[in-house]
């Protein structure tokens, strides 16, 4: 989600040459200190001390200059960020301090992004209601407000109940994060989990309905969900370890203390994650364990809560199965049988084991089946072919129909709903330029009725913008889809600039859908772009195998060769795109300005994962075992160690080369990516590289995602935006109007 300004036109104040290396030009113009946009600054950097450590793998040694970064009992700060060692918190308040300097004149934009994102949001917002049993239940905003509100009515309209309030329950917290707000079946109760650190161990605690009073013991160190059994009279969870593994599943019984709970499952494999929950039938609570291309499911009968987990179908290396239930049969969503794309099969209930499947619905080479759902009387499957999704109904008796859309790009998804007797499906549809709206489905009739469309208070006219699709080419002959959104006047003569974005990690599928927030870059003149890289899954799941492990580097050529393509169809130049990514798409971004600086005229990097090789190698950080099967073990294979160290955005600066400016943001709390990763990178940057400047905005009081708070969230953007929209000279542009 980035733009570009072309770079020649900074390059005097950025201090880049055209072929990316150093120039004479570039010593003079960093001695005076030149700023990102060209303002004298007196300013200088945090420098940050080295204490070189040496590292040792498979017979190559690496230098490690900011090892001391990571402090000694990180698993403790997680719990309680104050306890940072006392030299890391001065170094990181040091950048805390000269990134507010040296972007204080971007104050000004900064909240007139703020009040033109807010201004978009209906801030008395609600979702649509949805039914279960004698009531309904949504969740709301109120004006002003940064959280959700948790309600319920009674079933078709009537006086509601507030089951959670947010805002009230954030008191004067510094952070606050709700897990998730889970009614019984009896609906007498709920459970609710809150976050007060940022580092998501999540805090359990049932309360009472009829009178809003909490009850019993809070479960501590959870990971922030809780499924009912049948009698509304116990539920289970997951519990955290201290290295913030989901490790243990435990049941809870109303009136007894936590350290009573029963233990129903421990995961020995800490490459092995757990999740909890509930199939849509509501029969059988589901213990899940698995990593990224092994899984294994054990099921409990609802009604039967103290029974032992019966495994479903033992684990098989690299073989994964989704599962849910209808009536005597389970449904399966596989890649069993080398369909890796996935397909259905059923087999009994009696029967689970792997040689009582049979087919449903073929495996079709090209057509990624990304999720199941049964009701009573239909299924419903999720697809994706060629990066376009599509939704497919069928009854038991084979009869399907697929829900058409007509928009080249576009983000559609449906919801499982609360209820299993049903012939209404609930979906939401978007594109880039339009909102969302929720549409009631009838899987009988095939009859749509919306249900809401998102408000844009401010104004928002869709006829303003173009939203279209590229196919940049890959070094292997892949083509890569990119699609984009722009103002129709914005031209086509290379002089806009590009914000590209991309993530291309996990197989995970980025919608092509609205966001009200770029459009403050959008309306300016800027284009968006977002490239749908390998290792992602837009193209199926032999997309994403193709940017994994091995083929890592394909994610981030990938992103390169779409930046040069956008240049190639005219829509901008080169040294005028900007590049955006966050978490392991802050890797990409890494990644890519290593391998063609010059390229782009900045980047930004959210809670960036770019010190892949440590982390990677540290088995006691908690996604290190889980995280092998995607990019390697370098721990026990040279082969894992090589593909990691190719490109591993810390490991991988060019030594002397001009980099555009970088401006990277952490979280204190965050357990994903740790707070070391971006601090050691940009302090790398400021050694090695020459150029930049290279910034990092540390959330002190935040973990992986930022603040919770929904207009602090606004905030956090509007730094991302104004800095791209000052690297583009654009920082004085009015966005156009949507009331002409």
């Amino acid at each position: 989600m980035n733009g570009l300004r072309f770079l020649f036109a900074v390059a005097a104040a950025l201090g880049v040459a055209a072929c990316g290396e150093v120039n004479k030009e570039t010593e003079v113009v960093n001695q005076t200190k030149i700023s990102v946009t060209g303002k004298t600054a007196e300013l200088s950097a945090p420098v940050a001390r080295k204490e070189p450590k040496e590292i040792t793998q498979h017979g190559v040694t690496r230098v490690d200059n900011y090892a001391w970064m990571k402090d000694d009992n990180w698993q403790d700060v997680l719990r309680d960020p104050s306890i940072l060692r006392a030299d890391i918190r001065e170094h990181l308040q040091a950048e805390v301090a000269y990134y507010e300097a040296s972007t204080a004149d971007l104050d000004d934009l900064r909240k007139t992004l703020v009040a033109e994102m807010r201004g978009r949001i209906k801030e008395d917002d609600s979702s649509v209601p949805t039914p279960d049993g004698d009531f309904e239940y949504f969740s709301k905003f109120r004006e002003g407000g940064n959280y959700r509100i948790y309600a319920r009515q009674p079933r078709g309209g009537g006086a509601e109940t507030v089951l959670f309030d947010g805002d009230k329950e954030a008191g004067d917290s510094d952070f606050f994060s709700i897990g998730s707000v889970n009614n019984s079946p009896d609906h007498k109760l709920i459970v609710h989990a809150t976050d007060r650190l940022g580092s998501e161990y999540y805090t359990l605690q049932v309360r009472d309905v009829a009178t809003g009073e909490d009850i019993g013991e809070p479960i501590e160190s959870t990971d922030g969900d809780a499924i009912w059994a049948a009698d509304s009279k116990s539920f289970f969870y997951i519990e955290r370890d201290d290295n913030q593994r989901p490790k243990r599943i435990k049941h809870h019984f109303l009136g007894t203390s936590p350290a009573e709970d029963r233990l129903v499952y421990e995961e020995a494999d800490d490459g092995m994650f757990l999740s909890v929950g509930k199939t849509t039938s509501a029969a059988y609570i589901i213990i899940y364990a698995g990593d990224q291309v092994t899984n294994e499911y054990q099921l409990i009968p609802a009604n039967d809560p103290t029974a032992k987990p019966v495994i479903f179908a033992p684990r098989v290396v690299d073989q994964e199965y989704y599962i849910d239930h209808h009536d005597d049969w389970f449904f399966i969503r596989t890649n069993k049988d080398g369909a890796v794309d996935f397909k259905i099969m059923k087999t009994p209930v009696a029967a689970t084991a792997r040689e009582n499947w049979e087919d449903v619905v073929p495996y079709e080479v090209g057509t990624m089946i990304s999720g199941l759902t049964t009701f009573k009387d239909y299924m419903v499957r999720s697809e994706r072919k060629d990066a376009r999704p599509r939704i497919v109904i069928a009854d038991y008796d084979g009869h399907e129909r697929e829900i058409t859309f007509d928009e080249a790009a576009y983000s559609v998804y449906f919801s499982d709903g609360r209820e299993y007797d049903t012939v209404t499906l609930r979906y939401d549809y978007e594109s880039m330029s339009r909102p969302a709206e929720t549409v009631d489905y009838n899987m009988a009739t095939g009859a749509r009725t919306v249900r809401k469309v998102q408000e844009v208070p401010s104004g928002h006219n869709p006829d303003l913008y173009v939203v279209e699709r590229i196919d940049a080419v890959a070094d292997d002959g892949a083509e890569i889809p990119v699609v984009i959104i722009r103002l129709k006047q914005t031209p086509l003569d290379g002089s806009a600039p590009v914000l590209l974005y991309g993530y291309g990690s996990y197989g995970s599928y980025i919608d092509d859908g609205f966001s009200t927030s770029i459009l403050s870059l959008v309306d300016r003149g800027v284009i968006y772009a977002l490239s749908h890289v390998r290792g992602g899954s837009a193209k199926g799941q032999g997309w994403y195998l193709d940017g994994k492990l091995g083929k890592k580097m394909n994610t981030f050529t990938d992103f390169v060769r779409s930046g040069e393509a956008l240049i190639e169809k005219g829509y901008t130049t080169k040294g005028n795109i900007i590049i955006y990514g966050g978490s392991a798409g802050g890797l990409l971004v890494g990644a890519a300005v290593n391998l063609q600086p010059d390229l782009f005229a900045g980047v930004l990097a959210a809670v960036p994962f770019v010190d892949v090789i440590n982390t990677i190698s540290d088995e006691s950080l908690p996604l290190t075992p889980p995280e092998w099967p995607e990019w390697g073990d370098p721990i026990r294979t040279k082969e894992g160690y090589d593909w990691i160290a190719s490109y591993s955005p810390y490991d991988n600066i060019g030594q002397g080369m001009s980099y555009p400016p970088i401006l990277a943001t952490g979280g204190l709390a965050d357990y994903r990516v740790t707070y070391w990763e971006m601090s050691k990178w940009v302090a790398r940057l400021r050694d090695e590289a020459t150029g930049g400047p290279f910034l990092l905005r540390m959330n002190m009081s935040a973990g992986h995602g930022g603040s919770a708070a929904r207009f602090e969230r606004l905030e956090e953007r509007a730094h991302l935006y104004a800095f791209a929209l000052e690297l583009f000279g654009l920082e004085g542009k009015k966005p156009v109007s949507h009331s002409e």
